[in-house]
């Protein structure tokens, strides 16, 4: 479970966040979605540990991120916006590096890497090497790492991002599927992905979430039955990229 209070972020004198809470459960997936700079990857920062909030806090599964990290990231299967993959590795070496990384061995470290493998199709291109693997392929063994560890929580920032449509409807469907168990929060600015693949979604402005509710509720909210005029109506038009 991811809990999320009062969460805040500065830099100088530019708040990005500003006090943000939400929770999200296990079997939900909340479609976090803002327009460009309006602190989606901030959040999403703060609450994997990656960067300290000004004030607020994160928890996951019941462990503050704040005071206790390394615990809480234990449980999260992070998949950055622009994952770095190192181009000299094969793709079951790279995941074999980090099954290394999260303590994985032996027959565990065997059987996550298979199961990786498997849920993000790559048994075809398992032995061959990243700098050779179209931008599907990249991003499929990004979030094979993520999964390594059967974490209980997922977050993933703009996780189809650059995908053609058959690979977007493909992850699409994968987070459908491991929402099923999970707790899962992904960014996205594409407001299909809503319907295609969350349970609820909140939309975030300058730091501040400006509407949370099921994709049919937001459908209801807008008076047009389309999400992006709700987005419109919900979200300035002058935020900086």
């Amino acid at each position: 479970m991811i809990e999320v209070e009062n969460l805040t972020k500065q830099f100088g004198s530019k708040t990005a966040v500003d006090h943000l809470s939400f929770a999200v459960k296990p079997g939900e997936v909340l479609g976090f979605l803002g327009p460009n700079g309006a602190g989606k990857s901030t959040t999403m920062r703060m609450v994997t540990g990656f960067l300290p909030p000004t004030h607020g806090e994160a928890r996951i599964c019941g462990i503050s991120v704040v005071s206790h990290p390394a615990a809480a990231k234990k449980k999260i299967g992070y998949l950055p916006e622009s994952a770095p993959l190192y181009n000299d590795m094969t793709v079951i070496g790279f995941l074999g590096f980090c099954a290394d990384i999260r303590g994985l061995s032996g027959k565990a470290k065997t059987e996550a890497i298979d199961r990786a493998i498997d849920t993000c199709f790559l048994s075809s291109v398992a032995r061959q090497g990243i700098d050779t693997l179209s931008k599907g392929y990249r991003h499929r063994t990004c979030l094979a790492q993520a999964l390594l560890h059967d974490p209980e929580v997922l977050i993933l920032d703009e996780p189809t991002d650059g995908l053609d449509p058959n690979q977007k409807h493909e992850v699409r469907q994968l987070i459908k599927r491991l929402g099923e168990t999970k707790a899962i929060l992904f960014s996205t600015h594409i407001l299909e992905e809503v319907e295609a693949a969350c349970t609820r979604a909140v939309i975030v402005d300058r730091g501040r979430i400006v509407i949370d509710g099921t994709p049919a509720e937001l459908i209801r909210q807008s008076g047009t039955g389309s999400l992006h005029d709700l987005f419109r109506q919900v979200t300035t038009h002058d935020v900086a990229a």
